[in-house]
């Protein structure tokens, strides 16, 4: 063994969902959305000046944290920004989850957790859901180092109440407890009130599902201007400029466009819905999803073999082959059109079995 293989730092990555590139595919495999980010969002990239691209960006994201707590009706101090919801994460668990208890977070949950908390060397238990998928807040009134969770769950899709979500943060006042809001905005109550009232709860959200710009890495954390002011004490520790000028114009500009938001969201929304109704017909079962997915099952038809077929039809949509969720497929909602194709695939497919 090289002697120098002793000093590394080991850790299992995440795996991130395939991005296949085919020009026939329907791609439902990762919860992008599938309209374009808002019009003015071109607009505000076009209005960048290649000069100014010689320039570093402001550390302190300034208009981007002013968009974002403008749209929230909070202040500037209560707002952080980072590349994507993915480092505003890693930043909340490098900065508050440093205790000796175990930080607790759902058995069937965001894949990326036990990985954060595996690369920092942070003890944690993961908390099994109920057997209808669903978190149970006297399951995190444990003694722990810290909870997160997200809201919708992923990828489930179930949602907590906000009168639930406060039973967990209400019982833990010696820790930090995250809520994650990756997908809020298709259906679930935002927990960002409770900002007001509890001063050891942090929201992230993120552009990438909502808003559409996956491409573009833009995350945010809110919460009271003591959990904001030890992220940025962190982030300017590690890299004072994680935010490009695309993305801070980029992100500025999409929260600024409410009518756009507004409007794609509510697509994305109904489509689910009629998606939903359409795989009940089919024999699928699953959960009232509240995100831009949805978490199905058939009666007899394994999940592995239908994720095959999908895929061989370029149809992509994602498939863990883990306990408790090996039978099910994560189905992104694309534009209706794309979603009448997995209908229409699945409907020749299940009535040749």
């Amino acid at each position: 063994m090289e002697s120098w293989k002793k000093n590394v730092r080991e850790a299992v990555p995440y795996v991130p969902g395939e991005q296949p590139d085919l020009p026939d595919m329907i791609k439902l495999n990762t919860n992008e959305n599938p309209y374009p980010p808002s019009p003015k969002v071109g607009e505000a990239l076009c209005a960048i000046r290649d000069q100014d691209l010689r320039l570093y960006p402001d550390p302190s994201a300034g208009e981007l944290t002013g968009a974002v707590a403008g749209y929230y009706g909070l202040s500037r101090e209560q707002v952080f920004v980072g590349v994507g919801s993915d480092d505003v994460l890693a930043m909340a668990f490098l900065t508050f989850f440093n205790g000796r208890e175990p930080v607790l977070f759902p058995d069937i949950t965001y894949s990326f957790y036990d990985v954060w908390a595996g690369l920092f060397r942070i003890p944690y238990r993961q908390v099994p859901l109920a057997d209808d998928f669903t978190i149970r807040p006297e399951d995190y009134k444990a003694v722990n180092g810290g909870i997160v969770f997200p809201n919708p769950n992923a990828p489930t899709g179930e949602a907590l109440s906000r009168e639930a979500i406060e039973e967990i943060v209400a019982a833990n006042p010696g820790g930090v407890v995250i809520v994650d809001e990756a997908y809020v905005d298709f259906g679930a109550v935002s927990a960002l009130p409770l900002t007001e009232k509890y001063d050891n709860l942090l929201v992230v959200q993120t552009m990438s599902k909502s808003r559409s710009l996956a491409g573009m890495r833009i995350g945010y954390a809110m919460g009271n201007p003591g959990l904001i002011r030890c992220l940025n004490n962190v982030k300017y520790s590690f890299n004072s400029y994680t935010m490009d000028q695309t993305a801070l114009a980029a992100g500025k500009a999409a929260m600024e466009d409410r009518e756009y938001f507004e409007k794609t969201r509510k697509k994305v929304i109904e489509t689910r819905e009629w998606t939903k109704r359409e795989l009940a017909k089919l024999g699928f079962s699953f959960g009232d999803s509240m995100g831009n997915f949805i978490f199905a099952a058939h009666e007899f038809c394994p999940a592995g073999e239908l994720f095959a077929a999908l895929r061989e039809r370029h149809i992509f949509v994602r498939y863990f082959d883990k306990p408790r969720i090996s039978n099910y497929l994560r189905i992104t909602v694309g534009t209706p059109e794309e979603m009448e194709a997995l209908i229409d695939f699945l409907k020749k497919y299940l009535r040749q079995e």
